[in-house]
């Protein structure tokens, strides 16, 4: 006789060698964490003058402030993806440690020869990802790339390069600042480079406005860019729509910064001069931040409103065994 055992997907137990979701970091093992201190430290120790350069930029030049929130990001998105990390097979892949080698040989090759100064910093970054791979293999550094690529935000550019980023924005800023600003009756703006000269009711107001390198979007823009492409690695969405989100972060920093200054210049007109420094030019900004997510998250939902994926209604999966029974 013929009996019919009937699972569903509800009642299915769960197969073997997938991802426990309650995965936790204390499940390693205490040699795994001797492991991590032991390069850890060592790799300190090769990039130390790197490292305590960098901080020191954090410290002294507000632009870079933001780079002691990235690493934390980073280790926020490793967590994110423990329950992977932690069941993934790693397998040593010899590619990662030709690869240390060279980042390593590198190092000291661009300090004596090509002594380029920005490639002495970012050799952290691929350094990071030979060791993972070698360690890990590809499996472990599926997940762990991202997180690594991450800590490009919080190294700072160098000054000319800097300035060479944000004399084009500071540009835009101040000759769309003069435009809005001459919509007023009895106002004049005229943009001069970077300096907005403004006459109101026929009398020149001295001195002239000054579009500086702390009113050139930058430090907005590289803080903003950098949460944009965490909130598009968390929210899980297409990748078009990924990519439409991590591509909207530039203009809608670019645009904050124009509402910045334009904003400034009418306080700097209505109201009084001293409320466009200090400590009320720093407020002005920290208001834009908001702004700007105000405006990323419209658009992320505008999309997720007009674009709704269909997805065919699929029935659950059966198994049907058959099971002879002797009488």
């Amino acid at each position: 006789m013929a009996e019919n055992i009937v699972f569903s997907d509800q009642e299915t137990p769960p197969s073997r060698g997938l991802a426990s979701p309650h995965a936790n970091w204390s499940d390693l093992n205490v040699h795994s964490y001797i492991k991590i201190l032991i390069i850890g430290g060592l790799f300190f120790w090769l990039f130390h003058s790197e490292i305590e350069t960098i901080v020191r930029r954090w410290v002294t030049d507000s632009s870079w402030s933001h780079g002691f929130l990235i690493p934390f990001f980073s280790l926020y998105f490793v967590n994110q993806r423990k329950h992977n990390i932690l069941n993934v097979r790693t397998r040593p892949n010899w590619l990662g440690l030709f690869l240390l080698i060279c980042v390593i040989l590198f190092y000291p090759l661009n300090i004596v020869q090509f002594q380029y100064g920005y490639f002495r910093p970012l050799c952290m970054i691929p350094a990071l990802c030979a060791i993972v791979l070698f360690l890990g293999g590809w499996r472990l550094l599926k997940y762990t790339w991202l997180p690594i690529f991450f800590l490009i935000f919080a190294i700072p550019l160098p000054q000319r390069y800097y300035v060479q980023l944000t004399m084009p924005m500071r540009l835009l800023a101040a000759d769309v600042s003069s435009a809005v600003l001459n919509l007023v009756k009895g106002l004049e703006a005229t943009a001069n480079g970077v300096v907005i000269d403004i006459t109101y009711q026929g009398q020149q107001l001295e001195p002239s406005l000054n579009v500086a390198e702390a009113c050139s979007g930058m430090r907005l823009l590289m803080a903003f860019l950098a949460l944009g492409v965490a909130m598009a690695y968390l929210h899980y969405r297409p990748i078009w729509q990924r990519a439409v989100l991590l591509g909207s972060t530039i203009p809608i920093a670019i645009l904050c910064n124009i509402i910045r200054v334009t904003v400034t210049g009418f306080i700097y007109v209505l109201i009084h001069p001293k409320y466009t420094q200090g400590i009320y030019h720093d407020m002005l900004g920290l208001v834009m931040l908001p702004l700007a997510f105000a405006i990323y998250g419209f658009i992320a939902w505008f999309m997720a409103s007009l674009f709704i994926e269909q997805t065919e209604s699929k029935l659950p999966n059966v198994i049907v065994r058959k099971r002879l029974r002797h009488q």
